[in-house]
Protein backbone atom coordinates (compact mmCIF):
# COMPACT_ATOMS: atom_id res chain seq x y z
CA UNK A 1 0.00 0.00 0.00
CA UNK A 2 1.15 3.56 -0.91
CA UNK A 3 2.09 5.50 2.32
CA UNK A 4 2.58 9.31 2.01
CA UNK A 5 3.85 11.51 4.84
CA UNK A 6 2.61 14.54 5.12
CA UNK A 7 4.42 17.84 6.66
CA UNK A 8 3.53 20.93 7.36
CA UNK A 9 5.63 24.16 6.71
CA UNK A 10 4.09 25.70 9.55
CA UNK A 11 4.02 25.43 13.70
CA UNK A 12 1.20 27.70 14.29
CA UNK A 13 -1.65 26.09 16.58
CA UNK A 14 -4.56 27.17 14.14
CA UNK A 15 -2.19 26.22 10.62
CA UNK A 16 -3.93 26.38 7.31
CA UNK A 17 -1.57 24.44 5.95
CA UNK A 18 -1.39 21.50 8.70
CA UNK A 19 -5.66 22.06 8.28
CA UNK A 20 -4.84 20.94 4.51
CA UNK A 21 -2.83 17.56 5.79
CA UNK A 22 -5.38 17.51 8.53
CA UNK A 23 -8.21 17.32 5.42
CA UNK A 24 -6.09 14.98 3.18
CA UNK A 25 -5.36 12.51 5.95
CA UNK A 26 -8.96 12.25 6.68
CA UNK A 27 -9.88 12.03 2.79
CA UNK A 28 -7.30 8.94 2.24
CA UNK A 29 -6.48 7.55 5.65
CA UNK A 30 -4.91 4.35 5.01
CA UNK A 31 -2.62 6.31 2.90
CA UNK A 32 -1.39 9.80 4.18
CA UNK A 33 0.49 10.01 7.69
CA UNK A 34 1.62 13.21 9.31
CA UNK A 35 4.67 14.26 10.83
CA UNK A 36 5.57 17.38 12.68
CA UNK A 37 8.81 19.46 12.65
CA UNK A 38 8.02 21.07 15.95
CA UNK A 39 11.01 19.91 17.83
CA UNK A 40 13.47 20.82 15.21
CA UNK A 41 16.58 22.63 16.61
CA UNK A 42 17.66 25.25 13.93
CA UNK A 43 20.85 23.73 12.16
CA UNK A 44 24.07 23.82 13.29
CA UNK A 45 27.17 21.70 12.50
CA UNK A 46 28.09 21.68 15.52
CA UNK A 47 25.45 19.98 17.08
CA UNK A 48 25.70 17.45 13.90
CA UNK A 49 29.05 16.55 14.54
CA UNK A 50 27.85 15.73 18.12
CA UNK A 51 25.40 13.35 16.76
CA UNK A 52 22.18 14.24 14.71
CA UNK A 53 19.45 15.75 17.04
CA UNK A 54 16.42 12.78 17.98
CA UNK A 55 13.62 14.63 16.28
CA UNK A 56 15.55 14.63 13.11
CA UNK A 57 16.77 11.12 13.25
CA UNK A 58 12.95 10.29 13.90
CA UNK A 59 11.56 12.01 10.96
CA UNK A 60 14.33 11.22 9.02
CA UNK A 61 12.99 7.61 9.21
CA UNK A 62 9.56 8.40 8.71
CA UNK A 63 10.53 10.00 5.52
CA UNK A 64 12.41 6.92 4.51
CA UNK A 65 9.59 4.75 5.21
CA UNK A 66 7.27 6.95 2.71
CA UNK A 67 6.42 6.33 -0.63
CA UNK A 68 6.17 9.83 -1.19
CA UNK A 69 6.25 13.39 1.07
CA UNK A 70 3.24 16.02 0.77
CA UNK A 71 4.94 19.17 2.30
CA UNK A 72 2.17 21.94 2.86
CA UNK A 73 3.81 24.94 2.56
CA UNK A 74 3.08 28.86 3.80
CA UNK A 75 4.37 31.68 1.92
CA UNK A 76 6.76 33.67 3.59
CA UNK A 77 7.84 36.72 1.79
CA UNK A 78 7.70 35.41 -1.83
CA UNK A 79 9.35 32.27 -0.58
CA UNK A 80 9.55 29.24 1.46
CA UNK A 81 9.25 29.93 5.66
CA UNK A 82 12.58 29.57 7.57
CA UNK A 83 11.48 26.64 10.20
CA UNK A 84 10.22 24.51 7.01
CA UNK A 85 13.57 25.10 5.56
CA UNK A 86 15.61 24.33 8.33
CA UNK A 87 13.90 21.06 8.92
CA UNK A 88 14.70 20.33 5.34
CA UNK A 89 18.07 21.19 5.53
CA UNK A 90 18.71 18.54 8.51
CA UNK A 91 16.72 15.88 6.28
CA UNK A 92 19.14 16.34 3.73
CA UNK A 93 22.37 15.61 5.53
CA UNK A 94 23.37 12.49 4.27
CA UNK A 95 24.37 9.68 6.91
CA UNK A 96 25.72 5.96 6.75
CA UNK A 97 22.94 4.40 7.28
CA UNK A 98 20.25 6.17 5.17
CA UNK A 99 22.38 7.84 2.50
CA UNK A 100 20.03 10.86 1.46
CA UNK A 101 16.32 10.45 2.08
CA UNK A 102 14.77 12.55 -0.70
CA UNK A 103 16.92 11.02 -3.69
CA UNK A 104 14.05 9.21 -5.94
CA UNK A 105 11.69 10.39 -3.15
CA UNK A 106 7.84 11.36 -4.36
CA UNK A 107 6.95 14.89 -3.50
CA UNK A 108 4.76 17.02 -3.79
CA UNK A 109 4.11 20.50 -2.81
CA UNK A 110 0.99 22.36 -1.75
CA UNK A 111 -0.04 25.56 -0.09
CA UNK A 112 -2.68 27.82 1.67
CA UNK A 113 -2.29 31.38 2.40
CA UNK A 114 -4.56 34.14 3.90
CA UNK A 115 -3.12 36.24 0.81
CA UNK A 116 -4.39 36.49 -2.93
CA UNK A 117 -1.86 34.35 -4.84
CA UNK A 118 -2.38 31.20 -2.87
CA UNK A 119 1.49 30.13 -2.17
CA UNK A 120 2.97 30.28 -5.90
CA UNK A 121 5.31 31.80 -5.39
CA UNK A 122 6.70 29.81 -2.22
CA UNK A 123 5.78 26.64 -3.97
CA UNK A 124 8.29 27.88 -6.81
CA UNK A 125 11.13 28.64 -4.39
CA UNK A 126 10.65 25.05 -3.03
CA UNK A 127 11.04 23.34 -6.55
CA UNK A 128 15.16 24.18 -6.54
CA UNK A 129 15.82 22.52 -3.38
CA UNK A 130 14.03 19.59 -4.05
CA UNK A 131 15.80 19.05 -7.54
CA UNK A 132 19.11 19.96 -5.71
CA UNK A 133 18.10 16.93 -3.58
CA UNK A 134 17.52 14.87 -6.11
CA UNK A 135 13.67 14.34 -5.19
CA UNK A 136 10.83 13.18 -7.77
CA UNK A 137 8.80 16.49 -7.85
CA UNK A 138 5.07 15.52 -9.19
CA UNK A 139 3.93 18.42 -11.50
CA UNK A 140 0.75 16.55 -12.41
CA UNK A 141 -1.55 19.26 -10.39
CA UNK A 142 -1.04 22.13 -8.24
CA UNK A 143 -3.29 22.77 -5.24
CA UNK A 144 -2.82 26.71 -4.17
CA UNK A 145 -5.17 28.45 -1.52
CA UNK A 146 -5.50 32.03 -1.45
CA UNK A 147 -7.71 33.78 0.50
CA UNK A 148 -7.36 30.99 3.57
CA UNK A 149 -9.37 32.29 6.20
CA UNK A 150 -12.62 31.67 3.86
CA UNK A 151 -11.78 27.82 3.26
CA UNK A 152 -10.98 27.47 7.31
CA UNK A 153 -12.76 27.82 10.56
CA UNK A 154 -11.07 29.39 13.79
CA UNK A 155 -8.65 26.29 14.31
CA UNK A 156 -7.37 26.05 11.36
CA UNK A 157 -10.00 23.14 9.76
CA UNK A 158 -11.13 22.80 6.26
CA UNK A 159 -14.60 23.73 6.13
CA UNK A 160 -14.73 24.50 2.45
CA UNK A 161 -16.14 21.36 0.17
CA UNK A 162 -14.99 22.76 -2.89
CA UNK A 163 -11.65 22.72 -1.78
CA UNK A 164 -12.11 19.29 0.10
CA UNK A 165 -12.78 18.16 -3.45
CA UNK A 166 -9.85 19.63 -5.05
CA UNK A 167 -7.65 18.18 -2.51
CA UNK A 168 -8.78 14.91 -2.96
CA UNK A 169 -8.29 15.21 -6.81
CA UNK A 170 -5.09 16.12 -6.69
CA UNK A 171 -3.97 13.13 -3.63
CA UNK A 172 -5.63 10.60 -6.54
CA UNK A 173 -2.96 11.91 -8.93
CA UNK A 174 0.05 11.71 -6.00
CA UNK A 175 -0.86 8.55 -5.05
CA UNK A 176 -0.86 7.34 -8.60
CA UNK A 177 2.30 9.23 -9.46
CA UNK A 178 3.57 7.51 -5.25
CA UNK A 179 2.92 4.11 -6.89
CA UNK A 180 4.36 4.05 -10.72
Amino acid sequence: MTTILGISGSLRQASYNSGLLRAARDLRPAHIELASIAGIPLFNADEEAEGMPAAVTALRQRVLAADGLLLASPEYNNSVPGVAKNAIDWLSRASSDTGNVFKGKAVAIIGATPGGFGTIMGQSAWLPVMRTLRARIWTGGRLLVSGAGNHFDERGDLVDGELRKRLDDFLEGFLHFCAG
